[in-house]
């Protein structure tokens, strides 16, 4: 068995050799280019054979070639499709996509503009990374149990120590420390539910600060000037301790008065609460007082006569009308025009002629509209002043009379 075996195997890998001379040959005459080439330095290359996948974003783009241990390095060398462009400053990862499947190249980042990676570069170990494998992280716990061991940290027994004082220290606290915890959960809770309120106090003190840098001037404007009324201070300050010890003298004085007047002052203060309230009551009437006393002074300053010192006052009652126009007026109002007196008529034909003021009723006789203007007429003579009467500016007797502003006595004036 062993011959017939050895005969077929020489033939079965010649073919395949030649089988994937002529896949790359047909790769490289289907476009004409051929696939670039690069080159990666790993500290360890588990997992990865010739014929992995060289991806770029999780896509495949090319094959490692070759993986030739070197030193303490591995050189794996790997091709890409040409159409790919490769950033010239590219890392090369080796990552596991389980625990037991094949592992694969992927160069990053993806290309985004830029100096492209040339065909044949090499990526050195700086930027390279191999996982880390499961033999790495029990060699790790390994270490640090040693390190904690009876050779290592508790070689004289401070570990041992820390424990006993730990479990010395917890023992009957265990309900002290439930409470802890709770409470810092609670709080971190309360924390989390106020994160957008968290939030929004800080973003607040950031328009805050970029409002006060934003007024940068006027704030140094404000320091300058606070600097000034400093330095103005502290030049009278001599001045102020004065004023101050002076005011604290005051003050004592102010005490031993209120408390000398205590009983006073309290009667006073009630009586002006009595006062307060009889003008909170009385609110309106002050307003009324206050909104009419004004003219009510103008109208007793018009009122008063300086030459006589009297109040010269008019009883106009019927205004521009006398008593036989009123009677006359009734008298239309109440009887047929036949009926009306002729004395009525002819007082209305007088009053019109001389242009008079007169009543409805009365230019009623006349035929005339209400209200019509007067036409033509004498105008009002002056004044009829009663016989005997003194002239205005005399007194009886003849004696010129003189100008009081005292208004009889009621302004005074200083004696």
């Amino acid at each position: 068995m062993p011959g017939p075996i050895r005969r077929w195997r020489r033939p079965l890998a010649v073919a395949t050799a030649l089988l994937v001379a002529v896949a790359a040959g047909v790769v490289v005459l289907r476009d004409g280019t051929p696939p670039r080439q690069v080159v990666a330095w790993f500290t360890r290359a588990v997992g990865v054979y010739p014929g992995s996948d060289v991806r770029v974003l999780g896509v495949r783009v090319g094959e490692v070639v070759a993986v030739t241990p070197q030193g303490r390095a591995v050189k794996v060398t790997m091709r890409y499709d040409p159409e790919v462009s490769v950033p010239a400053d590219a890392q090369a990862l080796i990552v596991p996509p389980s625990v037991v499947s094949d592992r694969y190249v992927q160069l990053t980042p993806a290309y985004a503009g830029g100096a492209a990676l040339t065909d044949g570069a090499e990526i050195p170990l700086e930027r390279t990374a191999a996982p880390m494998e499961i033999d790495d992280i029990y060699q790790a716990l390994d270490d640090f149990n040693r390190t904690l061991g009876p050779t290592g940290a508790n070689r004289d027994g401070a570990l041992s120590d820390l424990v006993a004082t730990g479990r010395a220290n917890l023992e009957g606290n265990g309900q002290e420390l439930h409470d802890t915890l709770d409470g810092l959960s609670r709080a971190l809770t309360t924390l989390a539910d106020g994160r957008q309120d968290l939030f929004g106090s800080v973003a607040n003190l950031q328009r805050f600060t970029t409002a006060l840098a934003r007024s940068d001037q006027q704030v140094r404007a404000f320091n300058r000037q606070l600097a000034d009324v400093a330095e103005q201070l502290a030049g009278d300050r001599d001045e102020l301790a004065a004023a101050l010890r002076n005011l604290a003298t005051a003050l004592d004085d102010v005490t031993a008065f209120v408390k000398e007047n205590k009983t006073a002052l309290t009667s006073n203060v009630t009586a002006l609460t009595e006062i307060t309230g009889v003008l909170v009551r009385q609110q309106q009437a002050v307003i009324d007082i206050l909104d009419v006393a004004p003219l009510a002074l103008s109208n007793l300053n018009l009122a008063y006569n300086p030459r006589s010192g009297t109040l010269d006052t008019r009883d106009n009652a019927m205004g521009p009308y006398d008593p036989a126009s009123f009677a006359c007026s009734l008298m239309v109002d109440q009887l047929p025009a036949a009926e009306v007196p002729a004395k009525c008529l002819a007082l209305a034909q007088t009053l019109h002629s001389r242009g008079l003021p007169m009543t409805d009723q009365l230019r009623k006789l006349l035929k005339l509209p209400p209200g019509a203007p007067e036409i033509g007429g004498s105008s009002p003579g002056p004044p009829i002043s009663s016989p005997g009467a003194p002239n205005p500016d005399q007194a009886p007797g003849g004696s010129t009379i003189t100008s009081d502003p005292t208004l009889g006595g009621i302004l005074r004036g200083v004696s």
